[in-house]
């Protein structure tokens, strides 16, 4: 994750140039970014490292690409989602030193004022209009996933998405599991439904298992006794299920009787 951050914010000294990374590039870093950050506990990480990326992605939102814009909207909604504010608050009550204590109780008031700040960027990129070569399908998704980033932090609702895989629907409910859905969707691409039905390690990580998978564990669960008695022309299965043939063949057999002698009584007549 530090190498990602220095690619897209490096620390440089005054007489060290380096090139500007693309829109394109900042966007995927940012995303990836975030992907890493939903595999690891935030509270294990350095307060003023939240202050540093909190503080620049804000930045990045007053950015024009939109794509830039989104990634880091996803990714200020996962940093508020597994707590960073709370973190804060934590260690600014809990510093022992003076100057410490301080210092912690100054990074909690310029992260709250950067939410503030934040919330009025969402606000304005959840009903931002149409500017000259923007798509429309686009500007739709932007305004859709800072409509749910602003409901998020006025009122803590995590968007819930329902997506279909073949016939089955994965179901994401919290941030961190919707940017680790959207992040492999891109990165796997056409293969995204192929490794969600067959992928066992995909099916822990989101708590999807396919009817396909479901109906293979209730039989593999079956012993081997079981299984053939399951199967054995004995079982009260199949016994039902002859017992049914016997009873349509019966039911068949007399309606043709009744068919023919309907015909034969009319040729007699």
């Amino acid at each position: 994750m530090q190498i990602m951050w220095q690619l897209v914010h490096p620390k440089l000294g005054s007489n060290v140039a380096a090139a500007k990374p693309s829109p394109a590039v900042v966007a995927a870093v940012v995303s990836a970014w975030a992907f890493l950050l939903t595999t690891i506990n935030g509270w294990t990480l350095n307060p003023k490292d939240w202050q540093e990326s909190i503080s620049y992605f804000s930045g990045l939102l007053d950015k024009d690409d939109r794509s830039v814009r989104m990634a880091c909207g996803e990714a200020l909604a996962l940093i508020f989602e597994i707590g960073s504010l709370e973190k804060f608050a934590a260690e600014s009550k809990d510093s022992t030193d003076v100057v410490e204590g301080n210092n912690s109780r100054e990074r909690f008031s310029h992260v709250q004022g950067l939410k503030g700040k934040i919330l009025n960027q969402v606000r304005n990129l959840s009903a931002e209009a149409g500017g000259k070569g923007s798509t429309k399908k686009d500007l739709n998704s932007q305004r859709n996933l800072f409509k749910d980033v602003l409901e998020f932090l006025e009122d803590g609702y995590s968007p819930e998405i329902s997506v279909k895989i073949g016939g089955d629907s994965l179901q994401t409910s919290t941030w961190y599991q919707l940017i680790q859905l959207n992040f492999l969707k891109r990165f796997l691409g056409g293969g995204f439904v192929k490794h969600m039905q067959e992928n066992e390690f995909l099916h822990d990580v989101f708590g999807f298992t396919p009817k396909k998978k479901h109906l293979q564990g209730v039989n593999l669960q079956m012993s081997s006794g079981e299984k053939r008695m399951f199967r054995s022309p004995n079982s009260v299965l199949n016994k039902a299920r002859t017992q049914f043939l016997n009873k349509q063949r019966m039911l068949s057999q007399g309606r043709n009787v009744g068919h023919f002698a309907v015909h034969t009584g009319d040729e007699e007549a």
